[in-house]
């Protein structure tokens, strides 16, 4: 793991008034992926992922992270914040839920059919999503890392991480910045 105060220059961004909205966010994760320097500074680890904090828009929360193959991130979300990521070399596949669940109040619920969302996300792909978006990310490659840019607006209050069997969704656990220290 590496650990840097601010990205360099080229992808700081200004100081905003306002919160990032997620088209910013997914603007800036794009300008650091094109970002040719700053991909190529992140130290890869064969076994574990690797991440360097960047200095995102308007307060954001943004991360550089490097993906081993055959690692993933297990289902989770950002709680009240929204995001954006984009991969910047190899493949990422992203699963999702196409539904929103309860915030707060349980800790196992059965998903109907056809929730379930795929994305492929090859260098230069990325996407934007809102608030409680439950998903999982993973380098499904038996060979190659694959390298993201991350930004989440507020900075991660708590990520809670799910479980899941078939259709039944298991809360498993709730993180809170300082459990990440």
């Amino acid at each position: 793991m590496s650990v840097s105060p601010a990205a360099p220059a080229s992808v700081s961004a200004r100081a905003s008034a306002s919160a990032p909205t997620q088209a910013e966010l997914l603007d800036f994760v794009r300008r650091a992926v094109a970002d040719a320097d700053l991909i190529a500074s992140l130290p890869l680890d064969p076994e574990g992922r690797t991440w360097v904090r960047l200095d995102g828009p308007g307060g954001s929360e943004a991360w550089l992270i490097g993906w081993p193959p055959g690692t993933g991130t297990g289902w989770h979300d950002h709680a009240d914040s929204v995001g954006a990521f984009m991969t910047a070399s190899g493949e990422l596949k992203e699963n999702a839920l196409a539904v929103r669940l309860p915030t707060d109040g349980w800790t196992t619920l059965e998903l109907a059919e056809g929730v379930d969302r795929e994305r492929r996300l090859t260098a230069g792909q990325g996407r934007a999503f809102g608030r409680h978006h439950v998903h999982e990310v993973l380098n499904e490659s038996t060979e190659r890392h694959a390298i993201s840019v991350h930004a989440y607006y507020p900075p991660l209050p708590r990520i809670r991480r799910y479980s899941r069997a078939g259709q039944i969704l298991r809360l498993e656990q709730v993180e809170r910045p300082e459990d990440w220290q």
